[in-house]
């Protein structure tokens, strides 16, 4: 029976426009997301609505609405526009718009728009054969590009334009749009269902569409002719995946499971729950943000690395994106999963907060500033003993405020690299004590 409903939605689904392309925006009102840029009053949406728009590269993730914003500076604007494609597009068709371009200019003054799209796919001769008919001002170009610019766009091209960055469309973004397509569909949903949906599609709207388009179809086949009202299982069967539990409780729950998985030394465990996250549409970066909370709290000096590794996961998460950077996550995770554990450089900036917080203290005379003119003459740095004078890089002198002298706050734990942390602190305490509690060179053997 359910091949019989997939045979139908499909055969509804081939005799219309996808929904995508029937929804597409025309004014800037309608388009949902990049408050950012196109919001009222904000620099994008002033320049389209001025027609005053000079070269821009738009930069974001797919189905961010990239390719719409363009169509939509198509319909507002006086000047040509004209649309290439860099995937098909080749050096030749380029040059035969920039002759059109420099023609319509002479004949009728009409400056043209050349929107390329995927513009990260032209190689370097292909971006240099437009940087003369950009640098003149014969052209205005819309570059749009998944990739970071930085790296696909050659520096001359780029440094011509005006870089804008589309971010990925939040939930209430996504919400709008799917309650927009459901109204276009004459469809109703459950709640549930389009909570779903909106976790996983990551924030690309043109996936939201397309999925939820697939889900109704679903739905009006099993009705037959009635009122169409998509449920979770139509969601997942659109989307062919089974939907998790992953509410506000779920949400912490998991991330709890996750971060005591990592400090238990548990990297099957660890790996597990961050696929779970990702599997329930977890935001990648709040991800990494736990990670990298996580390398100093639970592993701090134990592995130094640890917190290097788990920076880098998440400069990956913003510069990689999904579904590539879900390995990033995955090494970082493993990493510190498998790391020894302390959790000392966490305790002891807790105990200095409550030092200082209690007790107080003023800065020692001999620490402070004495660069400054007239330092000197109020007696600041004054007995100040510098410790690379001495062999051994350290020279006996009173740092913490009198308050709290002697108190230690941290301690090191005696695993991984925070063993020999502690025993340098050891042998600098011994230092301290033989010059606190001399003993005669023969009794000290």
């Amino acid at each position: 029976m359910s091949d019989l409903f997939a045979a139908a939605a499909e055969e509804r689904l081939e005799r219309r426009q996808p929904l995508a392309a029937r929804m597409r925006p025309i004014r800037l009102d309608d388009i949902v997301g990049q408050k950012h840029l196109l919001g009222p009053g904000k620099p994008l949406r002033s320049l389209i609505e001025a027609d005053r728009l000079s070269s821009v590269v738009l930069w974001g993730p797919a189905g961010t609405g990239k390719t719409t914003l363009a169509r939509v500076v198509a319909r507002s604007t006086s000047k040509q526009f004209v649309q290439l494609s860099a995937v098909t597009a080749t050096v030749k068709d380029v040059r035969e718009e920039i002759a059109k371009a420099r023609q319509r200019l002479g004949e009728r003054g009409q400056p043209t728009i050349l929107f390329l799209d995927e513009v990260h796919r032209f190689n370097k001769a292909q971006q240099d054969s437009l940087l003369p008919a950009v640098e003149n001002g014969l052209i205005t170009l819309i570059g749009a590009t998944t990739e970071n610019p930085y790296f696909e766009v050659n520096a001359p091209l780029l440094s011509r334009s005006t870089l804008f960055r589309l971010e990925p469309l939040d939930d209430e973004a996504i919400g709008q749009l799917l309650a927009r397509g459901l109204e276009v569909e004459g469809a109703t949903a459950d709640p549930d269902a389009m909570d779903h949906l909106i976790a996983r599609v990551g924030g690309d709207g043109r996936q939201s569409l397309t999925a939820l388009e697939v889900a109704v179809a679903l739905a009006a086949a099993r009705v037959d002719g009635g009122p169409i009202h998509v449920e979770n299982e139509d969601v997942e069967a659109a989307l062919n995946v089974k939907a998790f539990r992953y509410g506000r409780d779920e949400h912490y729950d998991t991330i709890s499971a996750f971060i005591k998985s990592i400090r238990g030394s548990d990297p099957d465990a660890a790996v597990y729950w961050l696929a779970r996250m990702l599997e329930a549409g977890e935001d990648p970066r709040f991800i990494a943000r736990r990670l990298m909370v996580h390398a100093s709290e639970d592993i701090g000096m134990a592995d130094s690395q640890a917190l290097l590794v788990a920076s880098a996961a998440a400069h990956a998460v913003e510069f990689v994106g999904l579904p590539e950077a879900r390995i990033n996550l995955s090494h970082a995770t493993v990493y510190l999963a498998t790391a020894p554990k302390s959790n000392r450089a966490y305790m002891a900036i807790n105990k200095a907060q409550e030092a200082a917080r209690t007790a107080g203290g003023e800065v020692g005379t001999h620490l402070r500033d004495a660069h400054y003119q007239g330092a000197a003459s109020l007696g600041h740095g004054e007995g100040y003993r510098y410790p690379h004078d001495d062999p051994r890089g350290w020279v006996d002198q009173q740092y913490l405020p009198p308050e709290v002298a002697g108190r230690r706050f941290y301690e090191p734990k005696r695993l991984g690299d925070e063993s020999e942390i502690a025993d340098r602190m050891n042998q600098i305490h011994r230092w301290r004590h033989q010059l606190a509690d001399p003993v005669p060179a023969e009794q000290d053997e």
